[in-house]
């Protein structure tokens, strides 16, 4: 019984969005359950997706926080 935990950050992938869409998580869920099944043979009915959206100060890369580390890079 395969457990996928896919984690991205709340932001948008257009302006204004703040999130990924409902449609954009289905989307996911349905790619990684048909990669297990097509790689691994893993059936869907035992597949788990879950999606956990974490919030941009809550993400570090480099040693910041992503909105510190962006600025930074901009910077250079």
């Amino acid at each position: 019984m395969p457990f996928v935990n896919i984690k991205i950050t709340r932001e948008g992938t257009t302006p204004g969005q703040g999130a990924a869409t409902a449609e954009q998580k289905a989307a996911l869920i349905k790619g990684v359950s048909q990669l297990l099944l097509d790689v691994l043979n893993k059936p869907l009915d035992s597949t788990f997706v879950a999606i956990d959206e974490v919030e941009l100060e809550n993400w570090g890369w480099g040693g910041l926080p992503v909105p510190a580390y962006r600025k930074q890079q901009e910077s250079k």
